[in-house]
């Protein structure tokens, strides 16, 4: 049942959530699109390449909420000092988990996943080692997964790929209804957002 759901179905449930959320949150685009602009210069979207399902490479699509010159593929969380980088705007966008919401588009166009893994930098060599040894990097990365839910950046790159094994080991429609929701719960709580090496 799991490997059906996450050929067919999960991908349908994908696109309907995509859908419906960005037709609701529009307004919501628009805001930050004009406060992202008003706060400093540079492009309103943030692109970087990042490790799909089976390894494959692709773009993904953030609010920007970092200075243009700010150092390049690099996790902010291991930034010496990442407030110097951060704009205004970028810090809201950051602890309300805004600046996630482009990633929408690229669920629908399916690089990602509603739930699944978090998608690892090219270079993070470490974690998709990990990753692949705890049998996730078959998996659709996602805008929220079970690690993100148990720590986010509060955990270790041994935990995080433990976590997302044991997802795929636990794919169903239900443990994704089951995230989607505890992921709600931590972004109003601002729960295991760590910015700084630190």
């Amino acid at each position: 049942m799991s490997r059906l759901y996450n050929r067919f179905l999960k991908r349908l449930v994908d696109i309907v959530l995509a859908v419906i959320a960005i037709i609701l949150l529009a307004p919501v685009f628009v805001l930050v699109a004009i406060s992202i602009k008003l706060d400093s210069k540079g492009p309103i979207l943030f692109q970087q390449q990042r490790v799909g399902a089976d390894k494959t490479i692709f773009t993904i699509f953030k609010f920007r909420t970092m200075y243009v010159d700010t150092p390049k593929n690099m996790p902010t969380h291991l930034l010496a000092s990442p407030d110097a980088y951060i704009t205004k705007v970028g810090q809201f966008l950051r602890k309300t988990s805004l600046d996630e919401l482009p990633q929408l588009f690229n669920i629908l166009a399916g690089s990602m996943s509603v739930i699944g893994p978090r998608p690892a930098l090219y270079n993070q060599t470490d974690l998709i080692e990990k990753r692949e040894e705890a049998g996730a990097s078959e998996l659709k990365p996602g805008l929220s997964g079970l690690a993100q839910v148990m720590g986010r950046d509060t955990l270790s790159i041994e935990e995080k790929a433990e976590l997302d094994g044991l997802y795929g080991r636990k794919l169903s429609f239900a443990t994704d209804v089951k995230l989607i929701f505890s992921t709600i719960r931590k972004v109003v709580k601002r729960d295991g957002i760590q910015e700084g090496a630190s």
